[in-house]
């Protein structure tokens, strides 16, 4: 995979992934104590759907472009996203994050490539209470927790072009979870090599996490272009199962994508 997110911007995976962070934001929202998010590999913020990186690969067609023209009823979460996603300039998970947040939650977005950084400082500037830091996203992750307030979202999204990145995210989830026991835990991953996603999964459980949700998503895709990807929740909030598997049920036909929502540890 390019490490540059814009050629993979609004894919499927990010329409699931991008759900889920609106999902869990709203839950913290319902208490008036503050909480905060930490983007560990946040990328630039914004990216264009109809130019440069996207429109070579395409992939937003199967994903944001496949849910263009529902209407009619549909969960408040999925409706919620689509009022964020609705233009040419697609929103990634941190500046989704600073839209939703409050006067007293607070967001923290660190990405490692200079330009990519420079592009998210700039997405980022009109949100008083988000910050764009510029450095090595487990290293920072690790350094922002626990949260003041003791509530809080960590979002971990890495490019996965390193062999080794499976080790390097397992390792960096069971420190944060050691930091952070209560804390809520969005994590995605592709899934080239099932042996390679259930042994992450199971170090991460291994870690202590008492509570733990997959959403596998599948999709048909070209050879050498990726078809499936996850996303491991721990600690989801009450209910966050069944608003994924509501969400699953209305996009799922359009976009062509078998979504398959598992416990992995513990049950609502």
């Amino acid at each position: 995979m390019n490490y540059r997110h814009g050629y993979h911007a609004g894919n499927f995976a990010d329409v699931v992934k991008h759900i889920a962070l609106i999902a869990i934001a709203e839950y913290l929202k319902k208490k008036d104590t503050g909480f905060s998010v930490i983007d560990s590999h946040a990328g630039r913020g914004s990216y264009d759907l109809v130019g440069g990186q996207a429109s070579k690969t395409r992939e937003a067609a199967n994903g944001i472009g496949a849910l263009r023209g529902l209407t009619g009823e549909m969960p408040e979460v999925l409706s919620a996203y689509l009022a964020m996603a609705h233009g040419d300039r697609y929103p990634g998970s941190p500046l989704i994050a600073a839209e939703l947040l409050r006067p007293q939650d607070r967001l923290a977005a660190v990405e490692k490539h200079p330009e990519e950084f420079a592009a998210l400082r700039d997405v980022l500037a009109p949100y008083r209470n988000a910050t764009a830091e510029q450095g090595e996203g487990y290293a920072r992750l690790l350094k922002l927790l626990p949260p003041p307030t003791r509530r809080g979202l960590a979002v971990i999204d890495p490019p996965f072009e390193a062999a080794d990145e499976f080790e390097r995210l397992g390792a960096a989830v069971a420190a944060a979870i050691r930091k952070f026991a209560t804390g809520i835990y969005l994590i995605w991953y592709p899934v080239k090599s099932q042996a390679a996603a259930d042994a992450f999964v199971g170090e991460v459980l291994a870690s202590g996490a008492p509570k733990a949700l997959t959403v596998d998503t599948t999709i048909a895709a070209p050879e050498g272009k990726l078809g499936r990807a996850a996303l491991l929740v721990i600690n989801p909030p009450y209910g966050f199962a069944g608003q994924m598997r509501a969400v699953a049920g209305t996009i799922a036909a359009p976009m062509a994508a078998d979504i398959r929502i598992r416990w992995a540890a513990g049950a609502e």
